[in-house]
């Protein structure tokens, strides 16, 4: 199956590291989309033992990657990052379907999806 979402190599990188450190090297990196914050949706990334029939299923930089069947559709052409500064280190998330987004860049609402927006 074709990639759903791209990670650039520090993502990459920084998600191998996360799974190393937590001894979860044969964990799926899932990348979701939830309902709430500012603009209604927010996004998910968590280590999962789990993959059910419906996921999304691909392999980026050697990371076994599941996006549920729900949210591939809201995520698609999606460029995930990590980013290093003085301040500390970071995901960005770089997402072509978000019309909306709130000034922390993770919720958003897409002209399709408006979620459940939460006051800031």
């Amino acid at each position: 199956m074709s990639e759903i979402i791209k990670l650039t190599e520090a993502a990459a990188l920084q998600i191998k590291d996360m799974m190393k450190h937590n001894g979860e090297e044969d964990a799926y990196f899932r990348f979701s989309i939830n309902g709430g914050g500012c603009s209604g949706l927010s996004y998910g990334m968590s280590l999962d033992h789990e993959k059910v029939e419906s996921d999304h299923f691909f392999v980026a930089h050697d990371i076994p990657v599941v996006v549920d069947e729900e949210s591939a559709p809201i995520v698609t052409g999606t460029v995930i990052d990590y980013k290093q500064s003085m301040m500390g280190g970071g995901f960005t998330i770089e997402n072509p379907n978000a019309l909306v987004s709130c000034g922390c860049g993770s919720s958003f609402r897409t002209a399709k999806v408006e979620g459940t927006p939460e006051k800031c």
